[in-house]
């Protein structure tokens, strides 16, 4: 209860740890990103265990949780930098960096493992020319693991931009990105 009203104190009157009540106009307008979060926590910052719903929101917002907006949350929420960091990192929905215009998800789990999965995801790092949790050079595609399409009986599966594709072969994951690639010139 007393953390309760020491943060609400904080808030008020634009104290240290106030974060978004101690944001001025001119401050986030000329930094988007602490713009966007501040209009985020406002809206979300006092429901029950804001912080996942927050770093959704700014996410799905920005598209990543920029390194400006983590230093929003925190004061925000009262938490360090530290500890919002550490959530973005456990989770490996979230990103600090842009992802590619473009998301291929190969999955790692057991069964698509066992079916060609690691060639498969060898073939999309070379391919794409990028690891997992990167994006190719010219920004066009982001490479994740994924673990578990549930397409079990069809493995190995990808996800390319939401779209589940079972069976893939190296051949048919070319033809995937090979389609795609053609249809954003």
């Amino acid at each position: 209860m007393r953390q309760r009203e020491a943060k609400s104190d904080l808030a008020s009157t634009g104290g240290a740890r106030g974060g978004a009540m101690a944001l001025d106009a001119a401050q986030a307008s000329a930094r988007p990103a602490v713009a966007v979060t501040a209009r985020i926590l406002a809206r979300l910052q006092d429901q029950p265990g804001p912080l996942l719903p927050v770093l959704h929101a700014v996410q799905h917002e920005l598209g990543c949780i920029p390194a400006e907006a983590v230093q929003t949350i925190a004061e925000a929420l009262n938490l360090s930098r530290a500890e919002v960091h550490g959530v973005i990192t456990f989770y490996p929905h979230f990103r600090s960096e842009p992802a590619g215009r473009h998301t291929l998800e190969v999955c790692r789990a057991e069964s698509c493992q066992a079916m060609g999965g690691e060639q498969l995801a060898d073939h999309a790092r070379q391919a794409l020319g990028c690891d997992f949790h990167a994006s190719t050079r010219d920004g066009d595609f982001t490479l994740e693991p994924v673990y578990c399409l549930g397409l079990c009986a069809q493995s190995p599966a990808v996800m390319l931009d939401g779209q589940p594709h079972a069976r893939v072969t190296p051949a048919k994951l070319d033809r995937l990105l090979h389609r795609v690639r053609e249809a954003g010139q």
